[in-house]
């Protein structure tokens, strides 16, 4: 009885020896990471240095814009249903493509 009341503590132990390395897992991962970070593309601008996606962005947000100003001109606007998802998810889809094509 004992005998199995000690295997039972030492398993135990086993499986929090394995939850305590999960956390350095976790902060070795995060500390490579941010190697990826080091050659973002950047873009001069008046003596300031911005960030490319940030145009990328702009320009997919300005899509958007215009798409559904051409929708509400067109009438055609109540044929996107879900408002909410298209709009967003086109501008983000717009300013990925811009990147990958100009700055990739």
């Amino acid at each position: 009885m004992r005998r199995k009341l000690l295997l039972h503590i030492h398993k135990g132990i086993d499986e929090m020896s394995m939850f305590r390395k999960i956390p350095q897992a976790i902060a070795a991962t995060a500390l490579l990471l941010p190697g990826g970070c080091s050659r973002a593309p950047m873009m001069d601008m008046d003596g300031s240095f911005l960030p490319s996606w940030m145009f990328c962005l702009l320009a997919g947000i300005l899509a958007a814009g215009i798409t559904y100003w051409q929708l509400v001109r067109r009438r055609l606007q109540h044929r996107v249903m879900p408002e909410v998802i298209f709009y967003p998810s086109l501008a983000v889809a717009v300013a990925c493509l811009l990147w990958l094509v100009f700055f990739r």
